[in-house]
């Protein structure tokens, strides 16, 4: 199987058309044709089906369509990584939840983008559940995930850290006057959601509904910021990492109920496929990506502790 004829594949794929491929890789349409008709012989099977004057994927060129984005990648890669003096540069993949793309990702990325600023890092935001099918499938080289310690099949995965939960409130909410919250204490309270799909939403609903409770009204955000502010007005409480609200908890803008996180429990893990080969620029971010964790298990000083605990 030639690369040429998978680079032609994927960009026949990606125009849906054969001119208009002969026109970006500046070949003659003939030998578009050409190259397509010597990989379906090949294949055995057809890759397109050509229907009302228009190209699309066959069920055969759908299942093809990742390898051959990961052998185009790993072509460019080991192009670029040949010619560059360090041999760090290229295009890093990466996938996170918003919470971790927001809270913990930032500092990882601009020490990295500084030490090797020819690498490019794409982010790509998204559900546990949606992230882990694009490292598998090859559409992302490395993921972080929000959730329950978990392991896949074919995936290589590892925890970075214990994420604490808490629930918040707007300051002077009556159920700061309470010792412990149980789950009945939110039984007429409106709550402040994540995303449908999101890990610790998930987890923090079975445990209520575990107790009888099924809290109504409920509000849906995309965003924690947007959850935050509204926290901070009176709409509502939330239930959240404590990454992301850390800083307005310090300054006295949302309050920390008395809340048992026990049951929803989640961690930050990183996952990358089994098979995948680890370029030296994979391999650097990794490497990065472990030294900013050991910060984030043993960095909190004293004050901080106090701090959180005091809240």
């Amino acid at each position: 199987m030639e690369s040429r004829h998978l680079f032609t594949f994927l960009v026949v794929a990606e125009t849906g058309s054969f001119t208009r491929a002969a026109r970006k890789l500046d070949y003659a349409q003939s030998s578009i044709t050409a190259q397509i008709q010597a990989l379906e012989a090949e294949l055995g099977q057809p890759l397109f089906d050509r229907i009302s004057k228009k190209i699309l994927l066959t069920d055969a060129g759908r299942r093809l369509l990742p390898y051959a984005q990961e052998i185009s990648r790993m072509h460019t890669m080991a192009e670029v990584a040949l010619r560059s003096e360090t041999g760090l540069s290229g295009v890093l993949r990466i996938g996170a939840p918003e919470s971790l793309a927001a809270f913990r990702l930032p500092g990882i990325i601009k020490e990295f983008r500084g030490r090797y600023p020819q690498v490019q890092i794409t982010l790509k935001p998204g559900a546990c559940w949606e992230l882990t099918e694009f490292v598998r499938t090859g559409e992302l080289d490395l993921v972080f995930l929000l959730q329950p310690e978990t392991e896949y099949k074919e995936l290589h995965t590892e925890t970075l850290i214990h994420e604490a939960m808490t629930l918040v409130a707007p300051l002077g909410h009556p159920l700061l006057e309470l010792a412990e919250v149980l789950p009945h204490h939110l039984k007429d309270e409106t709550i402040l959601h994540t995303e449908t799909g999101c890990t610790y939403r998930i987890l923090f609903e079975r445990h209520l509904n575990s107790h009888g409770v099924f809290p109504d009204p409920k509000l849906e955000f995309w965003s924690i910021e947007a959850i935050k502010q509204c926290v901070m007005a009176g709409l509502g409480i939330s239930f959240l990492p404590l990454i992301t609200v850390r800083n307005e908890l310090a300054e006295g803008k949302l309050a920390r109920l008395h809340w048992n996180d026990d049951s929803q429990r989640v961690a930050t893990q990183i996952a990358y496929h089994n098979k995948k080969w680890k370029s030296p620029a994979l391999a650097e971010f990794l490497s990065t990506v472990q030294k900013h964790a050991s910060g984030w298990r043993s960095g909190e000083t004293d004050t901080e502790k106090r701090s959180l605990l005091s809240t």
